[in-house]
């Protein structure tokens, strides 16, 4: 703070008001000083350059100390006893240079301008060490607040690519073991599923760095995705996709559209006679949302909740919002925020 470029100006205009005030309250009639203005008012901003300068020729030492040290008030408490020693010793040999050497003035004559100079000074070393407290506190504070939040961002970041690595395992479980009847049954049909798997595939490795993706990109994944469900359950799984075009440049968060499909097709019955439709439309409030009719499985895998609670969880560490679960008798509704990029 000490060395800021500024720091003339305001040495003047401390001194300039102290001036004022010493006038303005009659300080040198009080006291019988007799003196002219200009030689008060170059005492006073001389006591107050050397407060100032006095702390700043100190200041890289002290500031030196106090990076060092893990008792910031005491280096602090020294810089000020150390600031107000040099204010003190220049203040005596100002005023007496001043006091003896232009008014003839002797040495008792020289004691009453000496003391109050010495409080002056004494007062603008406090004033000018506690705007350097402040100003050291609120720069660490900042610095503090800055590594806080870099560390928030990178632990998030670390824990999203946690979350986000959790996908491609139950992925390629379903998958291969749809590809493996194929191979064995049909050809053309294995060449066509590998072609739809590979740009599913190709999709999910391309975005798995990406904290979000826009709509249109994730649709036009979604499509070869429909297809490797269909082999998967050839009879009994519907689904229909109505997007707006405008929705279409909004960004959610990649394979979640994905995740919420096979978390319905995990959890219900999926049939011929009992077909299980899932639908993925615009909200109407800026949000995608995915449903299906409920027709739980009397017996299910055991779940690990990876699905819905990646989901969330995803959401939340990318952009603080929720995903809102809307379960009733007949129907599972999931509502994905869409997001706009700044």
């Amino acid at each position: 703070m000490f060395s800021h470029r500024h720091r003339y100006l305001f040495i003047l205009a401390l001194s300039l008001v102290t001036y004022l005030s010493t006038v303005l309250c009659e300080v040198y009639e009080y006291f019988n000083i007799v003196t002219s203005w200009y030689i008060a008012f170059t005492t006073i901003t001389a006591v107050s350059f050397i407060a100032w300068e006095g702390s700043r020729l100190l200041e890289g030492l002290f500031t030196k100390k106090l990076l060092q040290s893990d008792s910031k008030i005491k280096w602090l408490l020294l810089f000020f006893a150390a600031g107000t020693t040099i204010t003190s010793i220049g203040t005596i040999t100002s005023v007496f240079v001043i006091s003896m050497g232009l008014h003839q003035h002797t040495v008792e004559e020289a004691l009453v301008p000496l003391k109050l100079n010495l409080i002056y000074g004494w007062l603008a070393t406090l004033l000018f060490h506690l705007l350097h407290a402040i100003v050291y506190y609120f720069t660490e504070y900042k610095i503090k607040l800055t590594e806080a939040e870099e560390l928030k961002r990178v632990s998030a970041q670390a824990e999203l690519q946690l979350v986000k690595s959790q996908i491609n395992p139950h992925f390629l479980f379903n998958n291969l073991n749809v590809l493996s009847t194929l191979v064995l049954k049909n050809n053309n049909e294995a060449n066509r599923f590998i072609e739809a798997f590979s740009k599913v595939y190709r999709y999910i490795l391309s975005t798995h760095e990406n904290e979000l993706v826009d709509v249109k990109t994730e649709l036009n994944y979604i499509n070869p995705y429909i297809f490797l469900l269909q082999k998967r359950f050839p009879e009994g799984l519907i689904i229909s996709i109505n997007i707006q075009e405008q929705s279409e440049h909004k960004f959610i968060i990649p394979a979640a559209i994905q995740m919420l499909i096979e978390n319905a097709i995990k959890h219900n019955v999926v049939s011929r006679s009992r077909p299980l439709y899932i639908t993925v439309q615009d909200s109407g409030n800026n949000a995608i949302v995915v449903s299906n009719n409920l027709q739980p499985r009397e017996t299910i895998e055991h779940s690990t909740q990876i699905g819905l609670t990646n989901i969330k969880k995803r959401y939340l560490l990318v952009s603080g919002k929720e995903v809102l679960i809307d379960r009733q008798m007949n129907e599972f509704k999931v509502e994905l925020p869409l997001l706009v990029l700044n």
